[in-house]
């Protein structure tokens, strides 16, 4: 009974993936732990793709244990309803983001990048696979770098 209640307990207080917003910290962090960056762009308020994304790959458990092991992520946000805005700074950090790495305004658009901000892959559009075959995705990814 012990062994049943610690294999649980390690399960719920398994390390979160958390998402940030603050893409130049993101860069030190991954270049400190030797993890890549996750950078999602999406519209949080208005874009059913970007919800569903969020819910049935983001939040599953495959994901998130792998995103706290391996990745560093990074969400701008693009929201429209007037009670959702971003503080000013945050949006204009966003849209410099958009700018370097979303020219044509995509959204969802998740991209895996390097410390350094280079782009390995990207991902337009949800994912046309479940939370397992994003997660097997990124696990040859990141086996494959350098």
């Amino acid at each position: 009974m012990k062994w049943i209640l610690l294999i649980s307990a390690m399960f719920w207080f398994a390390p979160a993936a958390q998402w940030g917003n603050d893409f130049e910290k993101a860069k030190d962090q991954a270049s400190k732990e030797q993890k890549l960056i996750l950078l999602n762009f999406s519209g949080s308020d208005w874009c059913g793709p970007c919800i569903r994304l969020k819910k049935e790959i983001f939040a599953s458990d495959t994901f998130s244990q792998f995103a706290a092991a391996r990745l560093v992520l990074v969400n701008a946000d693009f929201p429209r309803a007037k009670k959702n805005q971003l503080p000013a700074a945050q949006q204009s950090h966003n849209d410099k983001l958009a700018e370097q790495y979303n020219t044509k305004g995509s959204f969802p658009m998740t991209l895996l990048l390097s410390a350094d901000g280079r782009v390995i892959k990207s991902w337009e559009g949800y994912p046309n696979m479940d939370a397992e075959g994003f997660v097997s995705q990124l696990k040859q990814l990141d086996a494959s770098r350098p």
